[in-house]
This record gives C-alpha cells, structure tokens and sequence, in this order.
C-alpha cells in the first residue's frame, strides 16, 4: 500500500505547552512534509518558564503503544527522546532489537530541566548500553555527550567513546567556537564535517528535541546522512530564529515559519 508522505514514530514526553515533547514533534513532522505517529513515555507538568514535575508511563504501555503503530504502520525512522526511567529504557530496547531496519535517531536527555536529577546516571548507562547499539544517529549536546561518555575528557573522544557503543553516526551539538556554536558529525573513523552557527538567544526547552526529529524525517525522505545533517540544522536554526513568545516564560522555537512568511 501506498503511502502519501513517509511516516516516523516518536518516543518520547508530552510537553502541555507544547515547547517539546511529543506536540513539539507532531508539528516538526508535519513541517517536514511527514506524518507523526507517537509514543508517549511520560507525563510532564511543565509551562513555558518551568518544569513542575514529570511521571513516566508504566513500561508495559510503552511497549504496547510501540507495538501497536510499528505492527500497523510502515514506520520510515524513529527518534526517541525523553524516556524517564531505566525500565523504559528496557522496554524500547525490547521493542527495537525486533525492527533492526528501521533508522533510529537518538535525543538523549535523562534529566529534563533538572541537571541534578538522582535518577540521571542510571540512565545515562542504560541508554548508552541498550539503545545506542540500536542508533543511526545520536544527537548529543555537549552536556549530554560528556555525562554519557564518563571516560572520555576531550570533544573528540567523547564522540569516539559514544560510537564505541555501537550507533553508526553522532553530532555532538553546542561546542563553543569563538563567536559561533560549532556542530560536529562524526561516524566510527571519526570527524566528518563541522558545521558553524550563529548563536541567537535562547529559545524555550525542546530545540534538541526538533533537531533530532527534523534528522529523523530527512531521513525517512530518503537523503544521505551529510545532506540530512545539513538541512535539518539549518531547520532548527530557523526555527529558533523565529521563535514567538506564547506564554510568559522563554519563547517557542516556530516550527512553521516557512508558511507565515
């Protein structure tokens, strides 16, 4: 059966202001000419200014929910972002290690808002055991990458360390580079491409979130990772640009400033 636009399922939170979180990739599909089914893995209290709390979905519905679209729908690539808890982190990995010829594209974030969160490093170890041998690309800050990478002390080494988990590309994102950010590609012989962005003030928690999931829709469009890499940084870059603000916490990345122009 035909389909009339190529199809990614994300995993990952709702976000009720919509600044992240499942919503936030539901409109980025959309975007991007994609249609958006979705997993949610947790229940976050948050606005535009601050998270208030966040409560993980019991694993078993994580897995049924994954089931159900993966058996029904021709999935083109997943991303996955938010999980919330080590058992979730089993649960997908049960799901994925059943569809090994889908693209995975990996967000990896195991506080939210809350850098200090107990429960973070646990699931650092988890996703880095479990999931990213499963990944085509993940997509870590620097933050991320060095809370993940917990041998590695350079950039460059945190790349290879992350790689050395078994997921074929990584960009690590945000490296400071005199007045710019710097993004950098890598796969398992090391540094491919750097990319260079002006910086532009900060827009409201999710924009990791829209990158990856732009990643993952370049790539069930069928281009190659260079070109996926370039044109779904610069995506996000617009998208940020234009952000707008809807409440009266920090603004939300416009992830349809192509049509109000």
């Amino acid at each position: 059966m035909d389909t009339p636009q190529p199809i990614i399922l994300t995993v990952t939170h709702h976000d009720p202001s919509g600044s992240a979180g499942i919503g936030a990739d539901t409109e980025t599909a959309v975007s991007l000419g994609c249609h958006a089914a979705s997993v949610v893995s947790a229940i976050s209290v948050c606005n535009t200014g601050e998270l208030l709390g966040v409560a993980p979905v019991d694993d078993s519905l994580l897995i049924e929910q994954a089931r159900t679209v993966l058996e029904d729908m021709p999935i083109a690539a997943i991303k996955v972002g938010y999980l919330g808890s080590v058992e979730n982190v089993r649960a997908l990995h049960s799901v994925l290690r059943d569809y090994p010829d889908v693209p995975v594209i990996i967000d990896p974030d195991a506080t939210l808002a809350d850098k200090e969160s107990v429960l973070a490093p646990p699931l650092w170890e988890a996703m880095t055991s479990l999931l990213l041998p499963y990944a085509t690309m993940v997509c870590p800050n620097r933050r991320e990458a060095r809370a993940m990478a917990v041998e590695a002390d350079t950039h460059d080494a945190m790349a290879q360390e992350l790689l050395e988990s078994g997921c074929r590309y990584l960009l690590l994102t945000g490296v400071p580079h005199e007045q710019q950010l710097q993004n950098r590609l890598y796969d398992e012989r090391g540094l491919i491409r750097e990319f260079h962005w002006e910086r532009l003030p900060p827009a409201a928690y999710g924009v990791c979130g829209t990158l990856a999931t732009a990643i993952a829709c370049h790539i069930a469009h069928g281009l190659t990772i260079t070109e996926t890499v370039s044109r779904s940084q610069q995506y996000a870059w617009s998208a940020i640009r234009d952000s707008r603000r809807l409440g009266m916490g920090r603004p939300i990345p416009n992830r349809l400033f192509w049509c109000e122009r």
